[in-house]
């Protein structure tokens, strides 16, 4: 079984992509690192080191301190598919970040891209 390309790309490469979403719309970098750390439990200094390593994104939702358990309330399409019929459960995580970047950057407010926390 192949896995897919995404799942060994540098997550620094990916963040950056990220980001630059989120500013062309007038966003900041701060909310990014707010969604990933919602879900993923990363703090501040845990993103930093995952930035400056050599992490693939498989590693780092591997590494992931505390994935949220409200996860599943993260639903709706993203790159045409619903992430909550996602079946590969790394590539739901990814789906998952992916979403809430993109709610971040179309300007939704954080406390229901955050569902409520």
């Amino acid at each position: 079984m192949s896995s897919h390309r995404i799942f060994s790309t540098s997550f620094a490469t990916i963040y950056a992509l990220y980001v630059a979403k989120v500013e062309r719309k007038g966003h900041s970098r701060e909310e990014v690192d707010q969604v990933i750390s919602w879900l993923t439990g990363y703090d501040t200094a845990g993103l930093a080191s995952v930035l400056a390593g050599d992490v693939d994104m498989e590693a780092f939702f591997a590494q992931a301190p505390a994935f949220t358990p409200d996860a599943h309330l993260i639903t709706g399409v993203i790159c045409g598919i619903r992430v909550e019929e996602v079946e590969d459960p790394l590539m739901q995580k990814i789906r998952y970040l992916d979403k809430l970047v993109d709610e971040v950057a179309r300007g939704k407010k954080m406390t229901s891209i955050l569902r409520g926390s």
